[in-house]
């Protein structure tokens, strides 16, 4: 019983810490604020923003643009990409090099905001991607997806390479 109490008071004071910090913190950018010297994008610490990329709907809590998971959206969408369609069933590691460069020339034509959608869409088709470029592809999306927007540019009309 004791413990417990003392874990309440522990909780309690490092909430008011917390507390405490936020509302220096925000003083603080009030004062920037009025004296002209906040940065554009500077926000209070008491502030919740959340930037939505202007692709993403926010109304889900995986966006659909950015989601390699077919169970999010059943809609296959071909990615000019309908020859691939030939390789279903195939096993990642059964390509050959003619067939894995295919793969690697429609990748490389899209751009990096439609990576995950094409991969989503090879998935629903039952298309596995190559060894050969599979890493290559979820590196580009996972950059898109842990880079926060705003970050560096928008990105949206670049080509993956």
């Amino acid at each position: 019983m004791i413990i417990v109490l003392y874990l309440l008071v522990l909780i309690g004071g490092l909430a008011l810490l917390v507390f405490g910090l936020s509302l220096i913190g925000h003083k603080r950018y009030e004062k920037r604020v009025e004296e002209g010297t906040a940065k554009p994008d500077e926000t209070s610490p008491f502030e919740v923003t959340k930037d939505v990329p202007a692709e993403c709907c926010g109304q889900h809590a995986t966006c659909e643009r950015d989601s390699l998971l077919a169970a999010v959206s059943k809609e296959i969408i071909y990615y000019d990409d309908e020859e691939l369609d030939a390789y279903k069933g195939i096993a990642a590691d059964a390509y050959t090099d003619e067939q894995t460069d295919q793969f690697a020339q429609i990748f490389y034509e899209l751009k990096e905001v439609e990576v995950a959608g094409w991969v989503r869409s090879l998935q629903l088709r039952g298309i596995e991607l190559p060894d050969g470029i599979r890493d290559e592809v979820l590196l580009v999306v996972r950059e898109r997806r842990f880079q926060p927007v705003g970050e560096g540019g928008d990105h949206s009309e670049d080509k993956v390479r």
